[in-house]
Protein backbone atom coordinates (compact mmCIF):
# COMPACT_ATOMS: atom_id res chain seq x y z
CA UNK A 1 0.00 0.00 0.00
CA UNK A 2 1.36 3.28 -1.25
CA UNK A 3 1.17 6.45 1.16
CA UNK A 4 2.18 8.96 -1.76
CA UNK A 5 0.02 12.34 -1.96
CA UNK A 6 2.24 14.18 -4.60
CA UNK A 7 5.32 13.79 -6.42
CA UNK A 8 7.54 15.56 -3.95
CA UNK A 9 6.38 12.25 -1.46
CA UNK A 10 6.81 10.17 -4.30
CA UNK A 11 10.57 11.44 -4.87
CA UNK A 12 11.61 11.52 -1.06
CA UNK A 13 10.09 7.79 -0.99
CA UNK A 14 12.41 6.45 -3.50
CA UNK A 15 15.53 8.70 -2.09
CA UNK A 16 14.50 7.09 1.78
CA UNK A 17 14.82 3.72 -0.20
CA UNK A 18 18.15 4.13 -2.51
CA UNK A 19 20.00 5.89 0.86
CA UNK A 20 18.59 3.10 2.99
CA UNK A 21 21.05 1.06 0.94
CA UNK A 22 23.89 2.46 0.83
CA UNK A 23 23.82 2.62 5.22
CA UNK A 24 23.23 -1.24 4.67
CA UNK A 25 26.62 -1.38 2.03
CA UNK A 26 28.16 0.54 4.35
CA UNK A 27 27.18 -1.72 7.00
CA UNK A 28 27.76 -4.75 5.35
CA UNK A 29 31.64 -4.43 4.56
CA UNK A 30 31.67 -2.87 8.38
CA UNK A 31 30.06 -6.66 9.96
CA UNK A 32 32.86 -8.45 7.17
CA UNK A 33 35.52 -6.63 8.90
CA UNK A 34 34.32 -7.49 12.42
CA UNK A 35 33.60 -11.08 11.40
CA UNK A 36 37.21 -11.36 10.47
CA UNK A 37 38.63 -9.43 13.58
CA UNK A 38 39.96 -10.99 16.85
CA UNK A 39 37.62 -12.85 18.52
CA UNK A 40 35.37 -13.49 15.78
CA UNK A 41 37.92 -15.14 13.59
CA UNK A 42 38.49 -17.90 15.78
CA UNK A 43 34.74 -19.36 15.61
CA UNK A 44 34.31 -19.38 12.19
CA UNK A 45 30.31 -21.06 12.62
CA UNK A 46 29.22 -19.49 15.17
CA UNK A 47 30.80 -15.75 14.55
CA UNK A 48 28.31 -14.81 11.60
CA UNK A 49 24.66 -15.42 13.93
CA UNK A 50 26.94 -13.95 17.23
CA UNK A 51 27.65 -10.83 14.85
CA UNK A 52 24.07 -10.72 13.81
CA UNK A 53 22.83 -10.83 17.78
CA UNK A 54 25.21 -7.92 18.59
CA UNK A 55 24.66 -5.99 15.51
CA UNK A 56 20.56 -5.89 16.47
CA UNK A 57 21.25 -5.68 20.13
CA UNK A 58 22.87 -2.30 19.92
CA UNK A 59 20.80 -1.20 16.79
CA UNK A 60 17.71 -1.87 18.96
CA UNK A 61 19.57 -0.33 21.91
CA UNK A 62 20.28 3.12 19.68
CA UNK A 63 16.61 3.13 18.55
CA UNK A 64 15.18 2.69 21.69
CA UNK A 65 17.47 5.79 23.40
CA UNK A 66 16.43 7.83 20.42
CA UNK A 67 12.40 7.10 21.27
CA UNK A 68 13.32 7.61 25.11
CA UNK A 69 14.98 11.42 24.17
CA UNK A 70 11.88 12.13 21.97
CA UNK A 71 9.94 11.20 24.68
CA UNK A 72 7.88 8.65 22.26
CA UNK A 73 9.15 5.35 23.81
CA UNK A 74 5.68 4.73 26.15
CA UNK A 75 3.76 4.84 22.07
CA UNK A 76 6.14 2.04 21.12
CA UNK A 77 5.03 -0.23 24.14
CA UNK A 78 1.63 0.73 23.63
CA UNK A 79 1.61 0.05 20.06
CA UNK A 80 2.91 -3.46 21.17
CA UNK A 81 -0.38 -4.02 22.68
CA UNK A 82 -2.75 -3.27 19.36
CA UNK A 83 -3.25 -5.47 15.93
CA UNK A 84 -0.87 -3.16 14.17
CA UNK A 85 2.12 -4.13 16.93
CA UNK A 86 1.37 -7.36 16.67
CA UNK A 87 1.56 -7.65 12.90
CA UNK A 88 4.93 -5.88 12.88
CA UNK A 89 6.35 -8.42 15.81
CA UNK A 90 5.34 -10.82 12.94
CA UNK A 91 7.57 -9.13 10.55
CA UNK A 92 10.47 -8.63 13.06
CA UNK A 93 10.27 -12.53 13.56
CA UNK A 94 10.33 -13.15 9.79
CA UNK A 95 13.09 -10.47 8.90
CA UNK A 96 15.04 -10.86 11.90
CA UNK A 97 15.85 -14.04 13.60
CA UNK A 98 14.69 -16.29 10.80
CA UNK A 99 15.93 -14.79 7.98
CA UNK A 100 19.02 -14.41 8.89
CA UNK A 101 19.55 -18.00 10.21
CA UNK A 102 17.96 -19.38 7.31
CA UNK A 103 20.46 -17.14 5.61
CA UNK A 104 24.04 -18.49 7.42
CA UNK A 105 22.44 -22.15 7.44
CA UNK A 106 22.64 -21.36 3.35
CA UNK A 107 25.90 -20.24 3.74
CA UNK A 108 27.57 -23.47 5.30
CA UNK A 109 25.77 -25.81 3.59
CA UNK A 110 26.28 -24.15 0.28
CA UNK A 111 28.70 -21.31 0.34
CA UNK A 112 28.17 -17.88 0.31
CA UNK A 113 28.47 -17.39 -3.66
CA UNK A 114 25.17 -19.13 -3.99
CA UNK A 115 23.47 -18.60 -0.76
CA UNK A 116 23.91 -14.48 -1.09
CA UNK A 117 22.47 -14.68 -4.93
CA UNK A 118 19.20 -16.76 -4.05
CA UNK A 119 19.05 -14.87 -1.22
CA UNK A 120 19.16 -11.71 -3.23
CA UNK A 121 15.87 -12.75 -5.28
CA UNK A 122 14.18 -11.76 -1.87
CA UNK A 123 12.21 -8.30 -3.71
CA UNK A 124 10.72 -10.72 -6.56
CA UNK A 125 9.21 -12.30 -3.41
CA UNK A 126 8.21 -9.33 -2.14
CA UNK A 127 7.02 -7.81 -5.33
CA UNK A 128 4.77 -10.55 -6.04
CA UNK A 129 3.28 -10.74 -2.27
CA UNK A 130 2.67 -7.19 -1.73
CA UNK A 131 0.81 -7.53 -5.18
CA UNK A 132 -0.96 -10.25 -4.24
CA UNK A 133 -2.12 -9.06 -1.09
CA UNK A 134 -1.44 -5.15 -0.50
CA UNK A 135 -3.22 -4.78 -4.08
CA UNK A 136 -0.04 -2.53 -4.98
CA UNK A 137 -0.33 -1.21 -8.27
CA UNK A 138 2.88 -1.92 -10.65
CA UNK A 139 3.38 -2.07 -14.60
CA UNK A 140 5.13 -3.75 -16.60
CA UNK A 141 8.04 -1.37 -16.34
CA UNK A 142 8.36 -1.89 -12.70
CA UNK A 143 7.70 -5.91 -12.64
CA UNK A 144 10.83 -5.58 -15.36
CA UNK A 145 12.77 -3.28 -13.04
CA UNK A 146 12.53 -5.62 -10.29
CA UNK A 147 13.26 -8.30 -12.58
CA UNK A 148 16.49 -6.20 -14.01
CA UNK A 149 17.60 -5.69 -9.93
CA UNK A 150 17.59 -9.00 -8.83
CA UNK A 151 19.69 -9.83 -11.99
CA UNK A 152 22.44 -7.30 -11.17
CA UNK A 153 22.53 -8.33 -7.54
CA UNK A 154 23.07 -11.91 -8.31
CA UNK A 155 26.01 -10.77 -11.06
CA UNK A 156 27.88 -8.47 -8.39
CA UNK A 157 27.32 -11.70 -5.87
CA UNK A 158 28.31 -14.50 -7.99
CA UNK A 159 31.85 -15.52 -7.67
CA UNK A 160 32.32 -18.59 -9.81
CA UNK A 161 33.30 -21.38 -7.72
CA UNK A 162 33.24 -25.65 -8.35
CA UNK A 163 29.89 -26.82 -8.63
CA UNK A 164 28.85 -29.29 -6.01
CA UNK A 165 25.80 -32.16 -6.25
CA UNK A 166 25.77 -33.27 -3.01
CA UNK A 167 22.79 -33.37 -0.90
CA UNK A 168 24.16 -31.04 1.43
CA UNK A 169 24.32 -28.33 -1.53
CA UNK A 170 20.70 -28.50 -2.15
CA UNK A 171 19.92 -28.46 1.31
CA UNK A 172 21.91 -24.68 1.52
CA UNK A 173 19.81 -23.95 -1.61
CA UNK A 174 16.64 -24.75 0.29
CA UNK A 175 17.75 -22.71 3.50
CA UNK A 176 19.21 -19.56 1.44
CA UNK A 177 15.76 -19.68 -0.51
CA UNK A 178 13.87 -19.96 3.36
CA UNK A 179 15.84 -16.59 3.99
CA UNK A 180 14.75 -15.13 0.52
CA UNK A 181 11.08 -15.78 1.43
CA UNK A 182 11.34 -15.09 4.74
CA UNK A 183 13.40 -11.34 3.90
CA UNK A 184 10.47 -11.18 1.24
CA UNK A 185 7.46 -11.78 3.88
CA UNK A 186 9.41 -8.97 6.06
CA UNK A 187 8.71 -6.01 3.99
CA UNK A 188 5.21 -7.43 2.82
CA UNK A 189 3.84 -7.65 6.89
CA UNK A 190 5.89 -4.60 7.62
CA UNK A 191 3.83 -2.32 5.11
CA UNK A 192 0.89 -3.68 6.51
CA UNK A 193 1.97 -3.47 10.13
CA UNK A 194 1.75 0.09 8.81
CA UNK A 195 -1.42 1.10 7.77
CA UNK A 196 -2.08 1.56 11.45
CA UNK A 197 -3.03 5.35 12.17
CA UNK A 198 -1.26 4.67 15.07
CA UNK A 199 1.83 3.42 13.50
CA UNK A 200 5.08 5.70 12.52
CA UNK A 201 8.00 3.92 11.09
CA UNK A 202 10.69 4.54 13.71
CA UNK A 203 8.04 3.22 16.09
CA UNK A 204 8.05 0.01 13.74
CA UNK A 205 11.92 0.11 13.78
CA UNK A 206 11.78 0.05 17.76
CA UNK A 207 9.76 -2.95 17.85
CA UNK A 208 11.84 -5.00 14.85
CA UNK A 209 14.84 -4.06 16.53
CA UNK A 210 14.25 -5.23 19.98
CA UNK A 211 11.88 -8.45 18.89
CA UNK A 212 14.63 -9.55 17.18
CA UNK A 213 17.22 -8.94 19.51
CA UNK A 214 15.04 -10.52 22.40
CA UNK A 215 14.71 -13.28 19.66
CA UNK A 216 18.63 -14.14 19.21
CA UNK A 217 19.07 -13.52 23.06
CA UNK A 218 16.42 -15.84 24.16
CA UNK A 219 16.76 -18.54 22.02
CA UNK A 220 19.26 -18.79 18.91
CA UNK A 221 22.40 -17.67 21.17
CA UNK A 222 21.69 -20.32 24.02
CA UNK A 223 21.00 -22.73 21.25
CA UNK A 224 24.31 -22.70 19.82
CA UNK A 225 26.38 -21.70 22.78
CA UNK A 226 27.13 -18.56 21.75
CA UNK A 227 27.12 -16.39 24.67
CA UNK A 228 30.67 -17.03 25.51
CA UNK A 229 31.73 -15.50 21.95
CA UNK A 230 29.09 -13.01 23.23
CA UNK A 231 31.39 -11.78 26.16
CA UNK A 232 34.34 -11.96 24.70
CA UNK A 233 33.50 -9.87 21.75
CA UNK A 234 31.99 -7.40 24.24
CA UNK A 235 35.15 -7.24 26.44
CA UNK A 236 37.20 -5.97 23.23
CA UNK A 237 37.91 -3.02 21.77
CA UNK A 238 35.58 -4.48 18.13
CA UNK A 239 33.09 -3.96 20.49
CA UNK A 240 33.08 -0.19 19.66
CA UNK A 241 32.73 -1.33 15.93
CA UNK A 242 30.05 -3.29 16.54
CA UNK A 243 28.85 -0.29 18.46
CA UNK A 244 28.46 1.69 15.13
CA UNK A 245 27.91 -0.71 13.19
CA UNK A 246 24.57 -0.49 14.97
CA UNK A 247 23.80 2.68 14.47
CA UNK A 248 24.42 1.96 10.64
CA UNK A 249 21.92 -0.86 11.14
CA UNK A 250 19.24 1.47 12.69
CA UNK A 251 19.86 4.04 10.03
CA UNK A 252 19.56 1.35 7.44
CA UNK A 253 16.67 -0.36 8.25
CA UNK A 254 14.78 3.24 9.33
CA UNK A 255 15.23 4.52 6.24
CA UNK A 256 14.07 1.22 5.04
CA UNK A 257 10.66 1.36 6.54
CA UNK A 258 10.18 5.04 5.80
CA UNK A 259 10.42 4.10 2.02
CA UNK A 260 8.26 1.41 2.14
CA UNK A 261 5.48 3.75 4.10
CA UNK A 262 5.51 5.60 1.06
CA UNK A 263 6.44 3.99 -2.21
CA UNK A 264 4.91 0.26 -0.97
CA UNK A 265 7.04 -2.61 -0.50
CA UNK A 266 8.19 -3.95 -3.98
CA UNK A 267 9.81 -0.54 -4.91
CA UNK A 268 10.86 -0.03 -1.37
CA UNK A 269 12.36 -3.79 -1.22
CA UNK A 270 13.97 -3.55 -4.64
CA UNK A 271 15.85 -0.20 -3.90
CA UNK A 272 17.33 -1.36 -0.54
CA UNK A 273 18.37 -4.70 -2.96
CA UNK A 274 20.71 -2.30 -4.29
CA UNK A 275 23.02 -2.13 -1.02
CA UNK A 276 25.11 -4.96 -2.50
CA UNK A 277 26.37 -2.57 -5.49
CA UNK A 278 27.23 -0.12 -2.63
CA UNK A 279 28.93 -2.53 -0.21
CA UNK A 280 30.89 -2.96 -3.62
CA UNK A 281 31.98 0.64 -4.01
CA UNK A 282 32.90 1.03 -0.29
CA UNK A 283 35.15 -2.50 -0.91
CA UNK A 284 37.08 -0.58 -3.68
CA UNK A 285 37.24 2.89 -2.35
CA UNK A 286 38.70 2.07 1.30
CA UNK A 287 39.90 -1.67 0.79
CA UNK A 288 41.25 -1.46 -2.05
CA UNK A 289 39.03 -4.17 -3.83
CA UNK A 290 39.82 -4.60 -7.66
CA UNK A 291 37.21 -3.34 -9.91
CA UNK A 292 36.49 -6.42 -12.26
CA UNK A 293 34.44 -6.05 -15.70
CA UNK A 294 31.43 -8.41 -13.73
CA UNK A 295 31.17 -5.49 -11.25
CA UNK A 296 30.71 -2.86 -14.04
CA UNK A 297 28.48 -5.29 -16.08
CA UNK A 298 26.33 -6.24 -12.46
CA UNK A 299 26.67 -2.26 -11.56
CA UNK A 300 24.81 -1.11 -14.50
CA UNK A 301 22.11 -3.58 -14.94
CA UNK A 302 21.35 -2.58 -11.03
CA UNK A 303 21.17 0.89 -11.80
CA UNK A 304 19.05 0.38 -14.69
CA UNK A 305 16.67 -1.97 -12.84
CA UNK A 306 16.68 0.66 -9.82
CA UNK A 307 15.68 3.48 -12.31
CA UNK A 308 12.62 1.57 -13.79
CA UNK A 309 12.04 0.02 -10.07
CA UNK A 310 11.46 4.22 -9.45
CA UNK A 311 9.54 4.54 -12.33
CA UNK A 312 6.91 7.63 -13.22
CA UNK A 313 6.84 9.72 -10.39
CA UNK A 314 2.82 10.79 -11.79
CA UNK A 315 2.55 6.91 -11.60
CA UNK A 316 3.61 6.60 -8.31
CA UNK A 317 0.99 8.86 -7.09
CA UNK A 318 -2.01 7.73 -9.08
Amino acid sequence: MMNVKNIKEARKGIGLGATSAIAWGIDTVIIGLIIASTPFKEAVVLAPIVAAFMHDFFSALWITLLMIVKGEFINVLQLLKTKSGAILVLGAVCGGPLAMTFYFLGIQYAGVTYAASIASIFPGIGAVLAFTFLKEKMNRRTWFGVVLSITGVIVLAYMPSKFSVDSHFFIGILFSLGAAIFWGLEGVIGAWGMKGKEVVPLYAINIRQMVSALCYAILIIPFIQGYSLVFQAASSEIVWIIVIAGLLGTANYSLYYMSINVIGAARGQSLNNTYVFWAIVVSILFIGTPVSLQFIIGALIVLLGSILVSGNLKESKN
